[in-house]
């Protein structure tokens, strides 16, 4: 949620955040009325409260001959005093729905626009290159190497599970355990906390992390219990210190929460259907920091720094674009994803990316930090994903050779216990 006072006293500000999202400015002003009559349910109760407690002085003090008379009025007073506070009650919960519904303020510099107009900030490796004499039909797509590899078979994830569903098997196993070895390597080498998060959280927990807006569709939900299944432990981390008050003297409080993530994919029918680009389930390695506010830019450069360090040491081509507005979620406030070249499709695909979330989730959770004058304030919350499934694509794709095997980045090695080469598998 955002700032309650930024809304107060700058609700420009928060219009403006809205126009570059492409959401509803009106919305805003509907968030500053229902503020309004917030405070004055608020004051008004507080006033009668107030008028009772005084009162019930009165009726302690009044003569055995006046009580009576007194009592009915005290009765009268405590009916609207309860009134008052259920007033209260629905004024505060009219609030949060509308403020709810508002995305977090984007930060300065943040372009405007959709999902097409993201500024690229740096491309870094050269784009590789096939010889049509070894590739006369063009390089091999990650899938058609996994098959040859018998490292990744669809047709039974398929028959087991349904569309979008896989598995990876022998090499394709250690592939994706080397990767997420490597990255969790790299997090507890930069002082993060592994985490082996719950992958079912509390409907709270969810809408705390600002999932439940518009891409609610794209989460699991089981009914009969009253959780969801989580499409990133971002989830379970944020909700870890939902309620606490965090000590951040020593700096950040830094997770790297390793778990299997599961998304329904609503709406996306058609678009990379073909191997493990867009499924339902995958593995995910997710940094999570903790911070004080002020620190929350220093914190997303950080994150930002080890994944391209983990897309270099794998040999990726890769670019950083800044997202634009209307194309983050509703917690962030900044997005960086980070694309890797996919030499099959001729572009860059979305490997990684990391958020600022500045105070949005902490408010919502309710997690704070005291600060230097003793009082307590919302922490900053960022994340970023340092490995999962998707990069295997990638690594197959750049990696191939013409007889079908794939090298194996050096930094890779050491977690397939030295291996050099993947080679095609005989049937």
């Amino acid at each position: 949620m955002i700032d309650p006072q930024l809304l107060r006293e700058s609700p420009d500000v928060v219009k403006a955040s809205q126009r570059l999202r492409g959401d509803s400015v009106a919305l805003v002003d509907e968030a500053v009325a229902a503020d309004a009559a917030r405070r004055a349910a608020i004051t008004a109760f507080e006033s009668d409260r107030a008028e009772q407690n005084a009162f019930g002085k009165v009726v302690a003090k009044a003569p055995k001959e006046e009580k009576a008379a007194l009592v009915a009025q005290a009765q009268e007073l405590a009916a609207r005093v309860k009134a008052g506070q259920q007033r209260v009650s629905d004024a505060e919960a009219d609030f949060a729905r509308i403020a709810g519904a508002i995305g977090n303020i984007v930060l300065d510099g943040v372009p405007a626009g959709g999902e097409d107009d993201f500024i690229t900030l740096k491309t870094v490796g050269e784009v590789p290159e096939f010889d049509p004499a070894d590739y006369p039909d063009g390089p091999r797509d990650h899938l058609a190497i996994g098959e040859l590899l018998d490292a990744i078979d669809m047709e039974r994830g398929a028959k087991v599970s349904g569309a979008r569903f896989y598995f990876l098997k022998g090499i394709g196993a250690r592939l994706e355990l080397a990767i997420m070895q490597l990255g969790l390597q790299r997090a507890l080498d930069a002082g993060f906390t592994p985490l082996i998060t719950p992958t079912l959280v509390r409907p709270e927990i969810m809408a705390g992390t600002g999932f439940l807006g518009s891409h609610a569709d794209e989460i699991y939900r089981l009914e009969a219990d009253d959780l969801y299944l989580t499409g990133t432990s971002e989830v379970a981390l944020a909700g870890y210190h939902q309620g606490e008050i965090l000590d951040l003297a020593a700096g950040p409080l830094r997770y790297a929460g390793w778990s299997t993530c599961y998304r329904r994919e609503a709406g996306s029918g058609g678009k990379d259907t073909r191997g493990i680009i867009r499924v339902h389930q995958f593995q995910k390695l997710e940094m999570f920091s903790y911070v004080d506010p002020a620190d929350a830019e220093a914190e997303h450069a950080k994150l930002l720094a080890l994944q391209e360090g983990m897309l270099q040491s794998l040999g990726l081509t890769y670019r950083v674009i800044d997202t634009a507005a209307g194309d983050l979620g509703s917690s962030a406030a900044r997005k960086y994803d980070v694309e890797a070249w996919v030499p099959t499709q001729g572009t860059y695909r979305e490997l990684t990316s990391t958020s600022n979330c500045t105070t949005f989730q902490a408010r919502r959770l309710d997690i704070r930090h005291r600060t230097e004058s003793g009082r307590t304030a919302p922490v900053a919350t960022l994340n970023g994903t340092l490995a999962t499934t998707r990069w295997i694509v990638a690594i197959l794709e750049t990696h191939q050779r013409p007889d079908g095997s794939v090298a194996v980045p050096e930094a890779l090695r050491p977690y397939l216990g030295g291996l050099e080469v993947l080679e095609p598998v005989a049937r």
